[in-house]
Order: structure tokens, then sequence, then C-alpha cells
């Protein structure tokens, strides 16, 4: 158990922005950062990361939370597990009570598959460095390829020894159940090695946790595939990994720029040579998910490819999503006989780094160019093309490259540009009527509107991006006398902590609730009188109102509304920013929580005696006629609460109505 002394350092030192700038590529956008949500795939940026508050939230699919709930989110881990990630970040010593066996028992389960791969890890490579066999097969084969020792252990290289149940004896004399290693491909439906007299690559996710493996045969000649990889797993989903992601994404995001290869050896290759920024689709054709991986680090791409033509050709087929996705695409052609590795060891770093930045082509126009060279003067497959071009460009969502695309292939195709122009009309009308299709198919969740309500404002709405029109529906706007309410909820995660009274040392939290104590139990949203009810526990008990207390707190829904409440759909304007124009004449609204009480608490209370007002006037209608005692009773209460209803209406500024 980690003692929470530490927790709360942890939570303290942890910068949001820091953790999540390790996954997502984030820039500045007023006080706040943007970028493209890590937990669903999305063309317009609906995640947003405060750094004045530590919290981040997706305006797309809802996800919020501190950066432990990130890491949760995001690694699949525990609290726990989350808070340790983070120490491990942040270099936070982390002194925990003595675990009983039956608590590392439920660790090892709850981490049972990341843990036998890292076992797994550690024994291919033990195998290569440390065994005659794995020195003269496997570390020979690696050192051939140029790769130094340093390289090897950073990329987890290792040798499969070529026994039917070393791996396996090995794991099971250790403790590991063999379900495990079936599960995860390390192990045959007979118990045996599943890998098997081959060089081993480790594939990591993008924390550095090794998620599976592949291996390469030492055999010459041998009937079996060349390479074999690790089935897919809760850990490891092929089209959605791509192999070197966790060490190049810093480099990626530093060079604006990602170099996507074939191979294995390709990367490390290219890695080891000083061109960091590299990653493998593993022998696929991209996957969307592949590419929406890269774009959260950059919308560049350049992409290497052998010399074969004929390959080429069939590779380019499947980068029309990559374009749709408003990526910049660039390729760069091998010379033929060569890959990226080879080539680089033929000239060297810096040549070769030359010569990718020299002979990078657009795609659609290096695609239209190779495909030209096949027409040769024949009028069908030229009407061909320019069907297969069109097609490319009308997937560019930005009009101004489209524009630009088409001028080009056309002076190219020595075609009339206005041709052009009406086929990919045509095509990119066609694509849009598709989209409106599916997305009316999935607008299958309705839309919950609430009639106007009597001047309340409404609450923050997600703003509509490409993938998201209003599909996952915002929460309601807030009628009747929840926005009071709310405000109340907010003011207390926010600044039940903070001084209103110095001189009579009194917090936000307690100035606020003891001003509605007697009608706490009143609230009409439930979520919002739990936030007051926790408040309230906080302050009996003497116990600091923190904001972290309720982001971090054990009930989803309170942590979840905690970031809610927090997240502010308002930003100061560029200029305010740049030239520091803050109001003069009060404090910045974030600071402004003392006047932020008051009124949350006149506009609470009006709302509480104009509801009493409505409920004392329909009994007087109800009662009877001859009942002239009980109805001046009633006329009494009422001209009681509109003296009320008056006077807190004068406080804040509003017309009195007499």
């Amino acid at each position: 158990m980690i003692p929470q002394k530490t927790v709360q350092e942890i939570l303290e030192t942890a910068k949001i922005e820091e953790v999540i700038q390790d996954y997502v590529n984030l820039r500045r956008r007023g006080v706040n950062m943007i970028g493209l949500c890590p937990f669903h795939n999305e063309k317009t940026p609906s995640f947003t990361v405060s750094p004045a508050k530590n919290i981040f939230k997706c305006f797309g699919c809802g996800k919020a939370g501190d950066p432990a709930k990130f890491i949760m989110e995001h690694e699949h881990l525990s609290y726990p597990d989350a808070l340790r990630y983070l120490a491990r970040k942040y270099r936070i010593e982390i002194e925990e009570v003595q675990l009983t066996p039956e608590a590392v028992a439920q660790q090892q389960a709850e981490e049972s598959l990341y843990i036998l791969n890292e076992f797994a890890r550690q024994f291919y490579q033990d195998q290569l460095f440390e065994t005659d066999m794995g020195k003269s097969v496997g570390l020979s084969y690696f050192k051939g390829r140029g790769f130094r020792e340093d390289t090897i252990r950073k990329f987890g290289l290792g040798y499969a020894p070529n026994e039917q149940d070393a791996f396996v004896k090995k794991v099971t004399q250790t403790g590991y159940k063999l379900d495990f290693l079936k599960k995860l491909g390390l192990a045959s439906q007979y118990d045996k090695d599943f890998f098997r007299n081959r060089v081993m690559f480790t594939i990591h996710n993008l924390s550095g946790k090794p998620i599976a493996f592949a291996g390469r045969i030492m055999e010459k000649d041998a009937k079996a595939p060349k390479y074999i990889n690790s089935p897919e797993t809760e850990i490891y989903i092929k089209n959605k990994n791509l192999y070197g992601a966790f060490h190049a994404k810093t480099a990626i995001r530093k060079a604006d720029e990602c170099i996507l290869v074939e191979g294995y050896t390709d990367v490390i290759s290219l890695h080891q040579a000083g061109i960091e920024n590299v990653v493998a689709s593993s022998g696929t054709s991209l996957t969307e998910g592949q590419i929406a991986l890269i774009k959260r680090f950059t919308p560049n791409i350049k992409i290497l490819y052998d010399g074969d033509a004929a390959g080429v050709k069939a590779a380019l087929r499947g980068l029309d999503m990559v374009l749709e996705q408003d990526m910049n695409v660039r390729v760069v052609l091998i010379p033929d006989g060569d890959d990226p590795d080879s080539y680089l060891q033929k000239v060297g770093a810096a040549a070769f780094q030359e010569f990718i930045d020299k002979e990078s082509k657009d795609f659609i126009l290096f695609k239209t160019n190779l495909l030209l060279t096949e027409t040769k003067g024949d009028p069908v497959k030229k009407a061909g093309l320019v069907r297969d071009i069109v097609d490319s460009i009308s997937r560019v969502p930005d009009p101004f490259k489209r524009s630009f695309y088409v001028k080009e292939c056309a002076r190219v195709m020595e075609l009339e540009e206005e041709v052009l122009v009406s086929e990919t009309n045509k095509a990119v009308k066609q694509i849009l009527q598709k989209r409106d299709f599916d997305k009316r198919k999935k607008q299958e969740v309705k839309v919950n509107i609430v009639p106007e309500n009597d001047g309340e404002f409404p609450s923050e709405a997600p703003p509509e991006s490409d993938d998201f029109p209003n599909i996952i529906s915002p929460k309601p706007r807030t009628a009747g006398h929840e926005f009071q309410e709310r405000d109340i909820a907010r003011i207390l995660v926010e600044a039940g902590g903070k001084l209103y009274d110095e001189n009579e040392n009194m917090t936000v939290a307690e100035f606020v609730l003891g001003n509605i104590e007697e009608v706490l139990e009143d609230f009409d949203n439930p979520d919002y009188l739990r936030i007051a009810r926790e408040a309230m526990q906080l302050v009996l008990g003497k116990t600091p109102v923190t904001t972290q207390y309720f982001i971090g707190h054990h009930d989803q829904t309170i942590s979840e509304l905690a970031v809610d409440l927090l997240h502010s759909p308002w930003e100061y304007s560029p200029g305010w920013e740049m030239h520091e124009m803050y109001l003069r004449s009060q404090k910045k609204p974030e600071d402004n929580f003392n006047k932020d009480s008051v009124s949350a608490l006149l506009q609470f209370k009006l709302r509480k005696v104009i509801r009493l007002c409505e409920k004392n006037q329909h009994q007087m209608k109800e009662v009877a006629k001859d009942d002239a005692a009980q109805l001046i009773r009633l006329l009494k209460v009422q001209m009681k609460l509109n003296e009320m209803r008056n006077e807190l209406m004068k406080q804040l500024g509003m017309v009195v109505l007499k």
C-alpha cells in the first residue's frame, strides 16, 4: 500500500501536460493545450489539457481526469500501479508496506500478460548473450547486420533456442501457468515452445512494455515462414501498433515527421545511425489504427519503399486512407536492389539522410508519375489512371490542397484542368453523401433537447467535430434550479480549500456550506448533492477540501463530475494573453472565488425562495373559499416570501418585482 503522503506528493508533482505529451502531440491554445484524443479516432482535435488545473478532458468520448487517471485509462493500469508509473517518471521514492503473498499473487494476476512478456524478453536476451548457440547463431546475425550491443539491448533483441520446450520448462519452473503462455502465443497447444531457432524482436507499447514478439528463422531454405509473430491478445492489437513507436515518439515530435519503413531491421539500423523518428508497419499495409497512432505525434509522414515498382504500386493502393486523415504524405523510392537498411550501410548515415530529404516526392504526384509510365499513350489505360488519381485527390479534406493537386496532376497528365476539376467534384460529392448516410445511421443516440428554461445559462457543450457532429450528445442543458446547484458544486471543488476570510480563517467551503446547511437536502440534482455532502464531511472532519480530493475520488462518478465542473469552455483571447491585458477592476475569474461564492449562494437561495413562492401560490388556489383563516395565513407567508425574494434580487442587482 502506498502511504497517503506519498500519493499526495506524486499527484502534486506530476504535470498533466508532461505526462500526456509522452503519448499525444499537444499544441498551445490560449491557457490550455489541445491534441487528438488517444482514446478514440478523430480528425479534429477535441482533447483538451489544462496545465493550470492539471486535468484533461475529451469532448468527443468524454474521458477526463488527472495524470493518474490518464495513465490508468491509457495503460490499463490500476490506480496504485498508475501512481507507481508516475513515481518512476518523476523519481519519487515509494516506501510501501510489505505485500502479503496473497497480494503479490493478485498483483501478478492483474499484470500477468505484461509480466510474462517481460520474462520472455529477458529469457531470449539471456540466450543471445550467455549461451554458445545464441552467440554463434543469433548474436553473429545481429552483428552481421551492423548492430552494436547497446542497440541490441535497447530494442530487446534476443534468440529462441532450437529446443522444443526450453522456454516452457524455464517458465513453469518459475511458477507461471501454461494457460497464460498459450494466450500470449509463447507456447503451442502441445505445451511446446512457439518460437524455436529464431532471432527475436520485441514489440513494445508506447510506454515501453513488451506486448508481443516477432521471430526470424535462422535455417536456410526452410519450409517454415521467414517471420512468425505473436497472436493478438488483450494487450496487443497488431493494427494499432507500430514497431519502434516507443523509441521513436520523442524524435517524431521533435522532427515533426514520421519515417515509415517496412521491416524491423530497417527501424533498428536507422535508429542506430541517428535517424530516430522511424517506425515500421511490420510488413503490413497501413491501417487506420496505425495512422491514428502516427497522427498523435505529427501530421507529416515519409514512407520509404524498396525499388521494386510492382511492390510499390501495390502498396500505394492502401494509402488513400492516410489522405483522408488530412496527413501530408511523401514517398521515397530506395534504389532498386536495396532496402533502407542495406542502402544505409552502403552510403552512410549523412548521405542517407540527404537522399531521403532530396528524393522525397508528394504522394499523389509520385503516384501520378508512376502510373503514367504504364499508360504509354494508351487512352483506355490513361482513363483508368485519371479515375485512380481522382479517387485519391477527392479524399484530401483540405480544399486548397485538392486545388493544388488538380492543377499539378492536370499538367503532368496533359489533361484539361476543367475536366479533372469536374471529376474530382463528383467524387468529393459521392464521399460526402456516403459520410452523411453513415452519420445518419449512427445517430441512433438521440440528442436530448431541453426546452428553453426561465433564463438559465446552458451548461458547457463540446464543439462539433468532423468525427462527432453531436452523435455523442452533449449533456442536456441544465434546467430549473440545477444551474445554481452546479455552480455551488463547482465552487466547492475548485476553491473549497481557499481562504474566504483571512481574519476569521474561514475557508470558502465553510462559508458556502454554513449558509446552505439548512437547505442542503433540498438539492434537486443528486450528483451535486453528493459533492456538497462530501465537502461537508471534510469540513466537519477538519480535513482540507482540495480539488485533488474530488478529482482522485474512488467513486468514478464524483471524479468525472469534478473534472467536468473544473473544465471551462471559455478562454482569454490571444491578445489578452500576449499583452497580459487582464481585468483591472476585479480579479481574474478563476481567482474571484469570494465574489463567486456570494453570488452563487444568493442565486441558490433566490431560486429556492421562488420555488416556495410558487408552491405557496398553488396552495392558495387550492384553499376552500370558506376557509378564510387558512387563506390569511398563506397570504402572510406569501408576503414574507416576496420580501425575501425582493431582498435577494436587490443584492444581486436584479430588477425587483413589486
